[in-house]
């Protein structure tokens, strides 16, 4: 919700763990590492040094009081002020003095990245988009600008809500803070600053409201909570939350503050205690985490269902960035291992925290490093033996322009909480119930460059992914980098074309049955020089594209090879004719060759008419096809039943049509050898049936013969009633019972491929159809 000034002020979920941990006022929250900022050394007016002091005790409602109005403020000075405006919650006049600050001639790389950021929060994205190109120049090598460069169109995907969530605002909500549900037993436990702030109340000063404690409430079948009761247990003065449990509750971790020490610039930190319940659901005394320091923080502790790896957030050294998420596991002598940093594939040189493993392997957190809505947005991954999968944002409605966090699920993945400060809610931070309509998809990520065939980049390239139907899926257009991404589903196919105005369309596949998660496929465009011929392979029964053909073009002029190599997945090759013009005549052997379909040879003679594509698989009508090996020629052409007169064997009428089908499919292939099968059914005695069918199906093969070259390339054999496809035989004098439907499936000719040859096809075409004028 967005607060005025004259209402409590928010907490920096930048620099502290959203309220749990003390802020750190020497810390700036942009540049991921401790800075030593102070105001102490500005030589201003009374109400400067006094805004100092206010904001060294974490007052920024009162820095906005004693500073908002003044025009002459130095860059420092007017960075504290934007920070206050936005601890404050007014995010209109935090932006004006991020603005300021960004554009200042002393500003820092971290001012423009705070100034994107405050951007995002107040849902200008394009905006924000100028600002990370702007800090990309500045920071090149910061992981959350390759993030952002990736996919620079994130924000259109993730407004978009596809149907996966459905939320709702809990009536349990406070008008101060509530956040950080976590399951234990049939109840929720969460952190809140509930309660009316009194003359003897504890208040934090960064927001004016009393410190966090553990409340436990009553998990309702509609998701709803009630009852809400202060764990005593955990009771203290200072910050107490957020918890997590083992999945049988025995085992609970919460954070809370360092009330033993503070560290050597006056700052009390955050540590993890940990605490069992015995059978009687008694809770031991605390201990201590072992890893737990006074120079930096550890909170937000994630336990697995067996409470033996624990996942937290800290800001101890040696870390990506300002806030990391780290694991430890419990060894067998019951003591934590060393804590690990989940690295690169999760933290950013920004914010992660907030993180939650289901016992599924899902795992959440939330982020300000990586590409999201505003503020902190949740983000999912899966994590199994050890291997993180590809990490994604979540999304709308569970992510907004303002702070996200505390994601969790149940244990059946239906449905679960989150916590959020976006505007509509009853306080500071609210939570909120969810539906899990659809699973979780983590998919792949394809992407390229587009290219020209010199290797150099081509920006304003149109890239198209279809699926394996041909569908267009996605349309995005490359930017001065000439690079593409798109987010896909796993084990499937995908095609990607480009296009650019004078240039020839590339073409490339992305297959991500792939172990990888980062599949590249570049588009290589070639320059448009008037005329370019190409030919498209496709199967003669389905029409699709023929992947891996072997296809060559001789010139039969001067016998050059033109083109020899495999069709990609697109079952086309595109060669541009630079040294052709109209009217030239393109003369070329053309030969397929690929496993599991017949050799094919086809010659063509083509006028060029005028300056474009040659389209070689229009312009030959169809020539370009290839069929499946078969067994039998009636795989290849439809041939209706050759009938025959009673007791007859002469080749009718409509037989002869029939017949001719076949003569076609031999001509065309000149190597192929048939046998011509003629089969009876089982009346009549079985010397008649077989005698009639032989002379059958020789007097059929002696049509065919003086049709086709190589004329003993076929030949007739009869089997009478010898091969009977059903159970209607007849044994002696008796009779089959049965239909003359039947019997008439007995009655056949069959064209059995006995071996077979390359088809030779001889064309000359000058249909001006098979152009596309570019």
């Amino acid at each position: 919700m967005t607060l005025s000034i004259s209402r409590k002020p928010k907490l920096n979920l930048q620099d502290i763990f959203k309220g749990i941990i003390e802020y750190e006022m020497k810390k700036n929250i942009y540049t991921g590492s401790l800075i030593l900022v102070s105001l102490l050394g500005i030589s201003q007016t009374a109400s400067i040094k006094k805004a100092t002091k206010s904001y060294n005790n974490y007052d920024y409602s009162s820095v906005v009081d004693k500073i908002g109005d003044k025009k002459e403020i130095n860059t420092d000075a007017d960075r504290k002020l934007a920070e206050s405006f936005k601890m404050t919650g007014d995010y209109k006049n935090a932006e004006v003095h991020y603005a300021k600050v960004a554009n200042a001639a002393d500003k820092t790389p971290e001012d423009v990245y705070a100034y994107a950021q405050i951007l995002r929060i107040n849902s200008k994205y394009t905006e924000a988009s100028q600002q990370m190109d702007a800090y990309n120049t500045l920071k090149a090598g910061d992981s959350r600008v390759a993030l952002f460069n990736s996919n620079k169109q994130y924000v259109t995907d993730l407004l978009k809500d596809n149907g996966q969530f459905t939320i709702k605002n809990l009536e349990i909500n406070s008008a101060q803070q509530d956040f950080g549900p976590a399951y234990y037993k049939e109840q929720m436990v969460y952190a809140s600053s509930r309660g009316n702030v009194g003359p003897v109340s504890r208040v934090w000063n960064g927001n004016k409201l009393r410190y966090l404690d553990l409340y436990s409430a009553k998990k309702e079948s509609s998701n709803e909570l009630t009852e809400a009761k202060k764990v005593s247990k955990v009771d203290k003065k200072y910050h107490e939350g957020p918890a997590c449990f083992s999945k049988d509750g025995s085992i609970m971790m919460y954070t809370c503050d360092n009330y033993d020490a503070k560290s050597s610039d006056g700052v009390r930190k955050l540590q993890l205690f940990e605490t069992k319940s015995d059978k009687d659901g008694k809770w031991s005394d605390k201990v201590p985490f072992p890893y737990n320091n006074d120079e930096y923080s550890c909170g937000h502790p994630a336990l697995t269902a067996d409470g033996n790896t624990l996942y937290f957030s800290s800001d101890m050294p040696g870390g990506k960035g300002g806030v990391d998420i780290y694991k430890t596991t419990r060894g067998a002598d019951g003591k934590w291992t060393k804590p690990e940093n989940l690295g690169e594939k999760i933290n950013t040189e920004g914010n992660e925290m907030f993180p939650f493993i289901h016992e599924s392997g899902l795992f959440f957190f939330s982020s300000d490093g990586r590409p999201g809505l505003g503020g902190l947005d949740v983000f999912a991954t899966e994590i199994k033996d050890g291997n993180i999968n590809k990490v994604i944002n979540v999304g709308s409605p569970i992510n907004s322009s303002k702070d996200d966090f505390t994601m969790v699920l149940d244990a059946e993945k239906k449905k679960g909480y989150f916590a959020s400060n976006r505007e509509g809610g009853k306080g500071d931070d609210d939570i909120y119930s969810f539906d899990l309509l659809k699973p979780f998809v983590f998919g792949k990520t394809i992407k390229g460059t587009a290219k020209d065939k010199e290797g150099n980049i081509l920006a304003n390239t149109s890239v198209n992914l279809y699926d394996a139907n041909n569908t267009v899926l996605k349309t995005v257009t490359t930017g001065e980098d000439g690079t593409y991404l798109f987010n896909v589903d796993a084990d499937k196919q995908f095609a990607l074309n480009g296009t650019k105005e004078k240039y020839f369309e590339g073409k490339n596949t992305a297959s991500t049955a792939v172990p990888e998660d980062v599949i590249v496929s570049d588009l290589v465009l070639e320059k448009d020089p008037g005329m370019a011929l190409r030919g498209l392979v496709t199967d003669s029964k389905t029409n699709s594209p023929l992947e891996g053909v072997k296809l060559k073009f001789t010139d039969n002029k001067t016998g050059q090879v033109f083109i020899e190599e495999l069709t990609p997945a697109t079952g086309d090759v595109f060669r541009p004719l630079a040294d052709k013009k109209t009217n030239d005549v393109l003369d070329y052997k053309i030969e397929l060759v690929k496993a599991g379909y017949f050799p094919k040879t086809v010659n063509f003679n083509y006028t060029i008419p005028k300056p474009g594509i040659v389209n070689v698989h229009e312009a030959l009508a169809g020539s370009l096809t290839m069929d499946p090996e078969v067994k039998d020629i009636k795989d290849l052409v439809v041939i209706n039943d050759i009938r025959f007169d009673l007791n007859k064997f002469n080749i009718r009428t409509d037989a002869a049509t029939e017949l001719d089908k076949v003569v076609e499919v031999m001509n065309k292939y000149p190597g192929m050898v048939v046998e011509l099968g003629s089969h009876t059914d089982c009346r009549a005695s079985k010397t008649y049936n077989m005698n009639l069918s032989d002379k059958r199906a020789k007097a059929s093969a002696a049509y065919i013969k003086k049709k086709i070259t190589n004329p003993q390339r076929i030949y007739g054999k009869g089997y009478g009633e010898s091969i009977l496809l059903n159970g209607c035989a007849c044994e002696g004098a008796v009779k089959s019972t049965c239909s003359e439907e039947e019997h008439q499936k007995n009655r056949r000719t069959e064209f059995k491929i006995i071996s077979m040859g390359g088809a030779n096809v001889d064309v000359k075409n000058n249909s001006t159809n098979s152009f596309d004028k570019k």
